[in-house]
């Protein structure tokens, strides 16, 4: 009993912390100038499936190509699913290490736990996105 309880006020704490700040982390100013832009997961809270709408940006008249890779953790930081990139460049794809031009994207994730094929427990859930280097990360809520 003590143990649901332990848990209920963990998630209620983590959804107080700015995310940038969870885990311990200092809140850093970027360097130099922004690669990409991180949405929100839509719908939020979501079952089972949802979308990451990004963006990678580059500097006026570059058409130039970068890394980038979203990842899903659970609350103890554990790699929960690589989502898949929707749209004309790499549809189908999952999102690691994969080099896409400059624009607007959707990754798509079916909510199921990468090598499982299990649906994800309900809870908060964090989504990173990195691009050569620089990491942007959200929250979202899994809700059944």
């Amino acid at each position: 009993m003590f143990h649901r309880w332990a848990a209920l006020a963990l998630v209620l704490a983590l959804c107080a912390v700015p995310t940038k700040q969870a885990a311990g982390q200092q809140a850093q100013q970027p360097r130099g100038r922004k690669l990409g832009v991180l949405g929100q997961n839509f719908p939020n809270p979501f079952n089972p499936e949802t979308r990451f709408p990004f963006r990678i940006l580059c500097e006026e008249g570059s058409t130039g190509e970068h890394v980038a890779s979203l990842r899903v953790y659970n609350v103890l930081a554990q790699l929960v699913a690589i989502p898949v990139l929707e749209g004309q460049v790499g549809i189908g794809r999952p999102l690691s290490s994969l080099k896409i031009p400059c624009g607007e994207y959707v990754a798509y994730w079916d909510g199921k736990v990468l090598g499982t094929g299990k649906e994800a427990a309900s809870g908060v859930y964090l989504f990173e996105l990195i691009i050569d280097g620089q990491r942007d990360m959200k929250k979202m809520f899994v809700a059944k």
